[in-house]
């Protein structure tokens, strides 16, 4: 890879804003700041501050990573959003990866990814040296553990204490730091890719306005 290729990999699909900057695959920073709100307005100074921090400007990147859920749903639409106004403004790739694959990335397969979806629930997908299944909303309780599966994520220790199976595991880096990681080896393929998009296993929670519509009336 290029040295003077960088790679910036960021992430809000949770209570925190993340980011980690690569030059030619290694991490030159790292930042995660926990926040139950105001991601909209952090991420960017965030972004920014990293990059002065390294001596780059924007129009030094690369390549841009993105997390694209599934979690919170106006967290993922702040990450994805500025990651496709930062791909077209700067013309370089923005390459789109699901937390569940980031939690994944580095660790020895066969692994489980479990990550806490609230509400008694859990996204999880499984990652084998054959391929992945697909990522899934379910109840803690109904989902099946052996005991040579690996767990990673941040409910996979409550999932372990419901069914007394499994081994829990930590991610081997942080999010955005394999979030970045994947982007760049994504970039370096130089496969077309689709620009990035929201992965939503679960519908917003906002609820339709309950009052009706207002009327028109005739001029």
């Amino acid at each position: 890879m290029p040295s003077d290729r960088w790679t910036l990999g960021f992430d809000t699909s949770a209570a925190h804003c993340a980011a980690a900057l690569l030059r030619a695959g290694e991490l030159v920073a790292e930042c995660h700041e926990d926040m139950a709100r105001g991601q909209a307005e952090r991420l960017m100074p965030l972004l920014e501050e990293m990059l002065a921090g390294a001596g780059i400007g924007w129009r030094d990147l690369s390549a841009l990573g993105v997390g694209i859920g599934p979690g919170n749903f106006t967290g993922v639409r702040i990450s994805v959003a500025a990651a496709r106004g930062l791909a077209l403004a700067l013309r370089i790739p923005a390459i789109g990866v699901s937390t569940l694959e980031a939690r994944a990335f580095g660790l020895p397969r066969p692994v489980l990814t479990v990550d806490d979806a609230r509400r008694g629930e859990a996204y999880v997908q499984r990652f084998t040296d054959a391929g992945e299944s697909a990522p899934d909303l379910c109840a803690l309780t109904e989902i099946a553990v052996t005991q040579a599966d690996a767990l990673t994520g941040t409910a996979a220790e409550a999932l372990h204490e419901l069914r007394g199976t499994g081994t829990v595991r930590a991610s081997a880096m942080p999010l955005a730091v394999a979030i970045a990681r994947i982007a760049a080896m994504r970039a370096q393929d130089g496969t077309p890719l689709p620009r990035p998009a929201p992965l939503y296993l679960r519908g917003a929670d906002a609820l339709p306005p309950s009052d009706p519509p207002p009327q028109l009336l005739d001029a």
